[in-house]
């Protein structure tokens, strides 16, 4: 094939994400820790499938049309590191493009190529042994194959491509040593050869199918939209810009059903869309929100706000959180926080779960604590596409870090005293975890068992032991010392009443410190702690 249009683009990209989707379990086993939290496989897959989705919704296949939707639909949908990382490659790849309505195979190399350099730019620490380096040693490689054999046809261009990103992955243990000893190669990295792979069996005539999908079904059919109302006020510069034709125009771009009632400063509107983030986007470019509602369109909805809901009041302060468990909802609202994001360990958020946080807050500078370092990428990734607010994404990367910085927020502050005490007090907290081995594996030259309770300190594995009290003891013993004054105790869904007895108890008897025992109801972590 020399040239590749639209069409065949979304045919492409749709059997590159089946093939992801049929590997992610192959893709979540390489993770290195063996906890049972939110893995790449399942964020890549994830996040793929809301771009294709996006592309299939769109109906086009004009080749620039579908490589922004899939870019866009990535980049909102985008979970975990893995899930941004990739986000950025096709943004990149899609920038690349311009408005040529077909790729050759030097065409396609050289939009590669731009994602690659896009993913690098998007991380501001890159680790070599990782996604990054699988997506840039495979365009380089493929691309110097181009240069030598300029006449080459995609499919000689991708059977490079996939090799190249096959031996780069197979390097990635040399160097990156935990991968070397835990003997797996990066699970990002992997993932992305499984796209690729995707890619090559569509050129090659055989183009991958999810497994267990049920073809008899539309894409209309088996994914759930959403009527999103809000109500705008428009900003000076906001009633400029406005037209109400093009506005409504923007919105049956993204949905159907569309409302839009202009009343002098005042747009009220609803669309039927499978991208609410994008429906909010559209209308903040505008002004501010007064009032926002999403309800799924199958099931049980709320009054409509156009007709029944007062407007809200913009607030000059904000705080998004981010945790899974309905004890640790409740004391990060107690703290002051605005909106709680379900998820963490086992459920990465999206980057339009944020961005659609961020537009219910509806505050002037908003603070988002993410309390888990796989989740800081998306949380910046909405802060970037958010227009119109300040938004300080601050790197907690566990709960009581999170829970510190709510406490510390003083909201007669202004914000740059707010954001400095917020990170000395993340900081100043040091972050205990209890929880169990999914499979045996070794760590910096730990032996662990499937089984086996783990102590982690600071996100590192300090111990080990059969027995979870004992671990619990055992990693009160590493945190706690003549400086410590405070132990916050989070106790999880599987821990008891005599559980969390016995540790207060240890804890009393060995250590001169004050206690505070909360119930967090979080899952995967029978034990969280605090150490101030």
């Amino acid at each position: 094939m020399d040239k590749i249009n639209g069409k065949q683009l979304k045919e492409m990209l749709e059997s590159g994400c089946n093939n992801l989707n049929n590997r992610k379990k192959e893709v979540d086993a390489l993770n290195v820790f063996p906890v049972p939290d939110g893995d790449t496989g399942t964020n890549m897959s994830l996040t793929f499938t809301n771009g294709i989705s996006e592309v299939r919704k769109s109906g086009s296949e004009d080749l620039p049309t579908v490589a922004k939707t899939l870019s866009r639909g990535l980049l909102m949908g985008a979970r975990g590191n893995s899930g941004v990382i990739t986000s950025q490659i096709f943004r990149g790849f899609y920038q690349a493009i311009g408005d040529k309505t077909e790729l050759t195979a030097a065409d396609f190399s050289s939009c590669m190529n731009n994602g690659s350099k896009m993913a690098y730019k998007a991380v501001m620490r890159p680790v070599e042994g990782t996604i990054l380096t699988v997506v840039r040693e495979s365009c380089e490689a493929s691309s110097k194959f181009m240069e030598a054999n300029p006449q080459a046809s995609l499919e000689e261009y991708v059977t490079v491509l996939c090799e190249e990103a096959q031996k780069s992955l197979d390097h990635t243990p040399e160097l990156l040593p935990i991968l070397k000893e835990a003997r797996v190669v990066d699970s990002g990295g992997s993932g992305l050869v499984s796209i690729f792979e995707g890619f090559k069996a569509y050129l090659d005539g055989n183009p991958i199918q999810e497994a267990g999908a049920d073809t008899s079904k539309t894409s209309d059919e088996v994914r759930v939209g959403y009527r999103v109302e809000f109500i705008l006020s428009l900003a000076e510069q906001g009633m400029h810009l406005f037209k109400e034709s093009k506005f409504r125009d923007k919105l049956a771009g993204i949905g159907d059903h569309v409302t839009v009632v202009v009343d002098g400063d005042c747009v009220k509107t609803r669309v039927s869309t499978l991208s609410p983030g994008e429906a909010l986007n559209i209308g903040q470019r505008y002004g501010e929100f007064r009032q926002i509602q999403i309800d799924p369109e199958s099931g049980d909805m709320k009054p409509s706000i156009l007709e029944t809901e007062k407007a809200a009041k913009e607030q000059e302060y904000g705080i998004i959180t981010v945790c899974a468990g309905e004890g640790l909802e409740k004391l990060f609202r107690d703290y002051r926080a605005d909106y709680v994001v379900s998820g963490g360990q086992t459920m990465n958020p999206s980057t339009e779960d944020f961005v659609e946080a961020i537009a219910k807050v509806n505050a002037r500078h908003v603070f988002i604590l993410p309390n888990n370092s796989n989740i800081i990428m998306a949380a910046r990734q909405a802060a970037d596409v958010t227009e119109g607010k300040d938004i300080i994404v601050l790197e907690t990367k566990t709960i009581p870090q999170g829970l510190a910085a709510c406490i510390q927020f003083n909201p007669e502050a202004d914000v740059k005293s707010n954001t400095d005490v917020m990170n000395e007090a993340i900081r100043s907290v040091k972050t205990g975890q209890i929880t169990y081995s999914i499979k045996d594996t070794t760590i910096e030259g730990r032996e662990i068992h499937e089984g086996d309770y783990m102590g982690l300190l600071n996100r590192e594995i300090v111990l080990t032991s059969r027995d979870k009290l004992d671990a619990t003891c055992q990693l009160l013993d590493q945190m706690i010392d003549e400086d410590s004054g405070i132990v916050t105790l989070i106790r999880g869904a599987d821990t008891t009443e005599e559980e969390i007895e016995r540790v207060n108890i240890y804890i009393e008897k060995h250590f001169e410190v004050d206690v505070e025992i909360q119930n967090g109801g979080q899952p995967v972590y029978s034990f969280i702690i605090g150490v101030e």
